[in-house]
């Protein structure tokens, strides 16, 4: 039975311990009786933390409104005397008539047409967009509290680029096999999978270990005796929304390659069928997830708290530079198609050239 203070062997998992929770809540009939003892006295984790003094800390608004009341004595201009175009001079003439004044005017060029100004047409300012933040509850609250506790995972990321020639000749002979022998075809997450887990298990078995601390904090190196595979399976949840469930297939390494394919088909069912059990959750110290399927061409996914590996599976295709090539062109090159493989592993446990000699 799990601890229920703590849900770190669900993983990446752990969203859907609270979806199951709310059922449990609302109708706990429909739950099977491992799920309802295990809520008997469960206690939900990654709800907001309230303020010890009880108040919210808000921005003071009183500076700003005495900034707005200060006022800024404009900079006084100088007036300047500007010197007058016309000149006058008045003469007395002499006489009776003493009004009489003669005036002389400079000649001066005939005024210049006044520029053209262009005018625009006023341009309706759109006001600014305010959005009011919501809070997370539930499996977004969970995800998010997963997603920063994997910060605390100190990690590293090796990176390697495969030829994957090989890889697809291999399944077109075993295809060719199984359709003639009535049964259904691998995929490539199939062969990925099943020599990840031979790799980790013949070559560098350190990479399935995981670390951890004891009661006094103090740190420790879990070292697992079989390879527990975590396979990141996306789901539609329909409108729109998709959610990330990572069943385990326990003891990999101790399956041939049809066993592990049987189990690794059995699990997929159960995703599809939503009968995945309590147990199916717990336990992974290694996980796969294959972006590539939608043509993600490398990732470097996060590494969660309680594992020591994830690898991240890229798409199968000719690099950028030929793939606007002809295909028996790059055939007499000797180019073929190539698959980004990456390693990321837990660094206080694990050191990179592991984890080289592991993609090697």
């Amino acid at each position: 039975m799990v601890d229920q203070s703590n849900t770190e062997d669900f993983g990446a998992n752990s969203w859907l311990v609270e979806e199951m929770y709310e059922r449990y809540r609302d109708e706990p009939e429909t739950l099977s009786a491992a799920w309802r003892e295990f809520f008997s006295d469960y206690k939900p984790v990654g709800s907001p933390k309230a303020d010890p003094t009880g108040e919210l800390i808000r921005p003071s608004f009183d500076s700003v409104a005495d900034l707005a009341k200060e006022s800024v004595a404009p900079t006084p201009v100088k007036a300047t005397k500007l010197k007058p175009k016309q000149e006058a001079s008045a003469a007395v003439v002499s006489g009776s008539n003493t009004s009489a004044v003669k005036e002389e005017i400079s000649p001066e060029a005939p005024p210049r047409a006044p520029r053209p100004v262009a005018v625009f047409a006023p341009v309706e300012q759109t006001p600014l967009e305010v959005v009011e933040p919501e809070p997370l509850r539930g499996v977004s609250s969970v995800i998010a509290t997963n997603m920063e506790a994997s910060l605390t995972v100190p990690t590293a990321t090796s990176v390697r680029q495969v030829p994957a020639k090989l890889l697809e000749v291999n399944r077109k002979v075993i295809n060719g096999y199984r359709e003639r022998s009535g049964e259904s075809k691998i995929s490539f997450t199939h062969l990925i999978g099943y020599a990840i887990v031979r790799a980790i298990s013949d070559a560098v078995p350190n990479m399935k270990h995981v670390y951890s601390v004891d009661e006094h904090g103090k740190p420790q190196i879990k070292k697992f005796s079989h390879v527990n595979m975590g396979l990141a399976v996306d789901v539609d949840k329909g409108k729109g929304q998709r959610s990330l469930v990572v069943p385990v297939l326990r003891n990999a390494d101790t399956l041939d390659f049809a066993g592990f394919l049987l189990t690794y088909e059995d699990i997929i069912r159960k995703v599809r069928a939503n009968k995945l059990t309590l147990d199916d959750f717990q336990g992974a110290n290694v996980s796969l997830t294959n972006p590539g399927t939608i043509g993600t061409q490398m990732s470097v996914p996060r590494l969660m708290a309680g594992q020591g590996l994830i690898v991240g599976v890229g798409t199968i295709d000719y690099p950028a530079e030929f793939q606007g090539s002809d295909e028996r062109a790059l055939g007499r090159l000797g180019v073929s198609k190539v698959v980004t493989i990456t390693s990321t592993y837990d660094h206080r446990i694990i050191q990179g050239a592991e984890s080289g000699m592991f993609l090697k």
